[in-house]
């Protein structure tokens, strides 16, 4: 794979590249900022769809066995009772008595508060959904919640999905979309925060299947992000304790990343077994079993969920391709990313913003962009843009200098190697392909 000079970095130093190259922004930063809510700038709301499409396009377009769709956020509130979300989505929380501040009880090291010294109060549990309200009056029959988790949607729409797609068991149901938690201690950047992006996964299967298909989706899961450019060795399948599974578990597992703090949790592959069909239909009283033709039987399907985080996903895949090379003022940031993942495919530079140079430039540019994502920058010295490039991540460069107008060639600039070679216009498109081709095989972790 692409050789990186850096094991990892720190964390302060992604912020700073991610506020100084447009990936990622305090939200409402000009009143102060809002905690832990972050917007995406033009080169991570880039990055942050790409890792999307990659998903997607893995986990629906290239399989026969999954079929996508796009539910609403605000639902109908016996969901989460039915759920569980209701009872049991909670976090056990305390207050210290001489600061006010409020802590995750489980995530605390000592028994005094690690602000001021103080002693705690008692611990309370402290329900993590976002409450609102439905229609001009606001009382508890106008209650609403924002979801904490996209799957349910996918547990109440079954037999919608099942029916109108004809999918026969095993099959899944996917979808990608904003989920809400009001967590007491958010932070790590986008690692942890109330308002996130989810990519779920809900595999349909036949009860005394479900152990395999579980192997499988964590199997599958690990080789994904490889596949699109994390290393292994900062990949770890981590199996929960049985004191660890949530109420509707029987098996889960964490695919976790080695952030800069530590390892965190990446995505989580669970057997919900049939907990949330039967669940929905005792609430419901709707059937949402399903009758297996070839075996003539009708049983409740068990169900494994892989369960992926957009935000942290990009989070890992903008630290895992940070690398630094050279000392000094010959320092050269790179981001490392696999070409499906870098917010940029191709830049094109015109070497001078001359206007002998601009119409050719744009041409070009014309040619590649309806086949690759493409940026146009013609600001700065031709050496600062290449450093600009390669501090987004952009695979290839390519230069549009005087000579062009003579030989209607231009250069393609290699970000892994610096490699430069001439390509004449009409064979552009291919050249590119060719080289992003090697840097995806190079780039698998």
């Amino acid at each position: 794979m692409a050789k990186r000079t850096l094991t990892g970095t720190t964390l302060d130093t992604i912020v700073s590249l991610a506020k100084r190259r447009g990936f990622v922004f305090q939200s409402s930063e000009i009143y102060g900022g809002l905690s832990s809510v972050w917007d995406y700038g033009p080169v991570g709301a880039e990055l942050k769809r790409n890792v999307k499409d990659a998903w997607w396009k893995s986990m629906v377009r290239e399989r026969d066995d999954v079929v996508g769709i796009e539910a609403s956020i605000l639902m109908h509130p016996d969901v989460w009772v039915a759920s569980g979300h209701l009872d049991n989505f909670t976090d056990p929380l305390v207050e210290c008595k001489d600061c006010n501040k409020r802590f995750r009880q489980d995530q605390l090291e000592g028994e005094v508060c690690p602000n001021c010294g103080g002693a705690f109060g008692e611990p309370r549990q402290f329900n993590l959904m976002f409450k609102t309200f439905m229609g001009p009056v606001e009382d508890d029959a106008a209650t609403v919640y924002l979801r904490p988790e996209t799957a349910q949607a996918m547990f109440v729409n079954f037999e919608n999905v099942q029916t109108t797609s004809r999918k026969k068991i095993p099959f899944g149901i996917a979808q990608i979309g904003k989920s809400f938690r009001n967590e007491i201690t958010p932070g790590n950047f986008t690692f942890r925060t109330r308002e996130f992006e989810q990519m779920e996964m809900e595999f349909f299967c036949e009860p005394g299947t479900d152990d395999k298909w579980h192997e499988y989706w964590m199997n599958f899961s690990m080789e994904w992000f490889k596949k699109y450019g994390i290393r292994g060795d900062k990949l770890l399948l981590r199996v929960h304790e049985a004191d660890e599974l949530p109420h509707y578990s029987k098996a889960s597992a964490d695919i976790e990343y080695k952030f800069p703090w530590g390892w965190g949790e990446l995505e989580t592959i669970s057997n919900r077994t049939d907990f949330d069909l039967k669940a929905h239909s005792a609430k419901s009283g709707k059937d949402l079993s399903y009758f297996d033709d070839q075996k003539k039987e009708r049983y409740v399907p068990f169900v494994v969920e892989p369960a992926m985080g957009a935000d942290r996903s990009a989070l890992a895949f903008l630290l895992d391709a940070y690398d630094e090379e050279g000392e000094g003022k010959e320092m050269r940031v790179v981001l490392r990313f696999h070409p499906d993942i870098a917010p940029f495919q191709v830049a094109v530079l015109p070497l001078s913003k001359k206007d002998t140079l601009n119409s050719t430039a744009q041409r070009v540019h014309d040619l590649l962009r309806p086949h690759f994502n493409t940026q146009y920058d013609d600001t700065q010295s031709i050496g600062r843009r290449y450093r600009r490039q390669d501090e987004i991540g952009t695979p290839l460069c390519v230069t549009v200098d005087f000579d062009t107008l003579d030989d209607d060639a231009v250069t393609i600039r290699n970000r892994d190697t610096m490699e430069q070679v001439r390509v004449p216009i009409e064979n552009l498109e291919a050249a590119i392909r060719n080289q992003l081709n090697e840097m995806r095989a190079d780039s698998q972790g």
